[in-house]
């Protein structure tokens, strides 16, 4: 790995380049992303990292005073939630546009310590990227993947998630565009272990359904400011059901020890990829119940198709 591999034409012409790096362990994730960090400093090009704490710290020492030309964030705070990441970069892209520069960045939302249903999620935002900024401005993100850590699997699948790869040598992927964008939230989700509390739903529930979800989450450990984020998110959700999702549904929770899962399904239809990862307007009176979601929850699943849609949340104690 060296500066070469990135030494070659920046998106210029208005577009987004979205790009895998794969690596072999930690000395090559600091040798290949401090390349890519430098040119673009060299270059005055914005950028913001967003990778694990200790990444910091490493591409920090790394490059030197040239560090304090660049933007880090800790990948714990902005994408415990992989649905937060999108707005994050959204909002670098907002605030950094009007410099007629191009923009770079380098996020790893991906690592070892990932839940395989997290992993689906951050698989699933990896696909969105190329939807979310598929109209510029122009800005090249590189998304790093330790080959050394990473189940092949894993790998496998940023191949589809990505337009170009970096594996040696930089090349666009061939199996990039497996994925099916036009209906991103399709499939349906494997069922937690255990027998879930349930309830069927219609106008009037509300009330009935924050005590319930306030009941289990204390039950399951979670604090009293995490039981009423976990209240209010499955508040919006419901809210969103009564209002769009055909007036009534189901709700099913799976208690844990310091954790909870709530699922509420109706039988609405969600067609906008987007939908849940665009902050919402100040003067927009609805349709903020998905955002609030993942702003308060960990993980946040969706499927939606022709018989009904699921949206799952998780809580834990923390």
């Amino acid at each position: 790995m060296g500066v070469e591999t990135f030494a070659r034409p920046t998106p210029s012409d208005g577009t987004f380049r979205h790009e895998a790096f794969f690596y072999d362990g930690d000395d090559d994730f600091v040798e290949g992303t401090t390349a890519f960090i430098r040119e673009g400093v060299t270059a005055g090009e914005p950028t913001l990292v967003v990778v694990s704490a200790a990444k910091i710290h490493a591409l920090q020492r790394a490059l030197g005073t040239a560090s304090e030309k660049v933007h880090f964030a800790d990948m714990a705070d902005v994408g415990r939630n992989p649905a937060r990441i999108i707005p994050a970069w959204r909002q670098f892209v907002a605030d950094n546009s009007r410099t007629g520069r191009t923009l770079r960045g380098v996020g790893e939302p991906i690592g070892p310590s990932r839940s395989p249903e997290e992993l689906v999620e951050c698989h699933r935002h990896e696909a969105l990227l190329n939807v979310a900024f598929d109209d510029g401005p122009a800005w090249w993100l590189l998304c790093p993947y330790d080959t050394s850590a990473l189940h092949p699997a894993v790998v496998g699948e940023a191949r589809r998630t990505h337009p170009h790869v970096v594996d040696g040598d930089a090349q666009a992927s061939p199996h990039y565009g497996d994925h099916d964008l036009g209906n991103p939230f399709s499939g349906v989700l494997a069922e937690p272990a255990g027998r879930p509390v349930e309830l069927d739903f219609g106008p009037g529930f509300l009330g009935h359904i924050r005590g319930l979800v306030a009941r289990e989450a204390e039950m399951s450990g979670l604090n009293k400011d995490r039981g009423y984020e976990l209240v209010m998110a499955v508040n919006e959700v419901v809210t969103n059901s009564l209002e769009h999702g055909g007036g009534r549904g189901r709700v099913r929770i799976w208690p844990g020890s310091g954790s909870v899962i709530c699922e509420v399904q109706d039988a609405g239809l969600i067609t906008d990829p987007l939908v849940g990862r665009r902050l919402p307007d100040e003067t927009q009176p609805k349709g903020r119940g998905l955002w609030l979601a993942n702003q308060l929850c960990d993980l946040v699943q969706l499927r939606s198709s022709e018989c009904g849609t699921t949206v799952r949340l998780h809580m834990s104690a923390r």
